[in-house]
């Protein structure tokens, strides 16, 4: 049995939980705050972050490693594409997603999301890297109608979770939601997934994490 360890609340966490619901796969799940400083957490995840997967055949960290292992594990239903290169487009939009947009907004969710502050120097600085980096983004993104294209693919589960912390964050923290600004219609995407059973149990699981005040 695959378990995965984590919090509801994490983007990380639900990008993973959101292929193993779209490929059936049968789960536990386990909370496990980040950072913790249990042995046995460590041994599964060195830096302590979340999500981590235990499998029979040890644990893996790192949620792209895991939902690659996933794809590679478990083919069918593929969430990338059979041809190599079009596999490796889709990797590369969740590298921007994950790296290139995600990480860069994460400066702000201090102040966006947990009450804390960020200087204007930080501001001005995540501004203009965002900025810059929707950009390359919007370069790749084909909205046709998935991120990749005509199908629903890993792209997806990183973009359902993350693109709306991006665009609230910016909106928050910036006064300017800096994916609506560059013509990236979040909001519009975000409804046609949250149809898909997968994603209305990663919604309806988050929601109820953070009604319960729990991670």
């Amino acid at each position: 049995m695959l378990t995965l360890c984590g919090f509801a609340i994490s983007n990380y966490y639900n990008k993973v939980k959101l292929v193993l619901l779209e490929k059936g796969l049968p789960f536990d799940e386990q909370l496990v705050m980040t950072r913790s400083k249990d042995e046995a957490v460590l041994s599964a995840s060195p830096l302590g972050k979340v999500p981590f997967l235990r499998t029979e055949h040890g644990n893996l960290c790192e949620s792209q490693v895991i939902v690659d292992y996933l794809e590679a594990a478990y083919p069918n239903p593929p969430l990338v594409p059979a041809d190599p290169f079009a596999a490796a487009k889709v990797r590369e939009l969740v590298t921007f997603i994950d790296l290139h947009l995600e990480l860069v907004a994460r400066e702000l969710y201090p102040l966006a999301f947990f009450g804390g502050t960020v200087d204007d120097a930080t501001k001005e600085r995540v501004r203009k890297q965002l900025t810059r980096q929707i950009g390359g983004f919007k370069r790749l993104a084909k909205f046709s109608p998935y991120v990749a294209g005509e199908q629903f693919t890993l792209a997806d589960c990183a973009a359902f979770v993350s693109l709306p912390l991006v665009g609230m964050a910016t909106k928050i923290a910036l006064g300017e939601d800096l994916l609506a600004s560059a013509g990236v219609d979040w909001k519009t995407y975000t409804r046609m997934i949250g149809e898909r059973p997968s994603a209305q149990r990663v919604v309806a699981d988050r929601k109820a994490a953070e009604a319960a005040g729990k991670p």
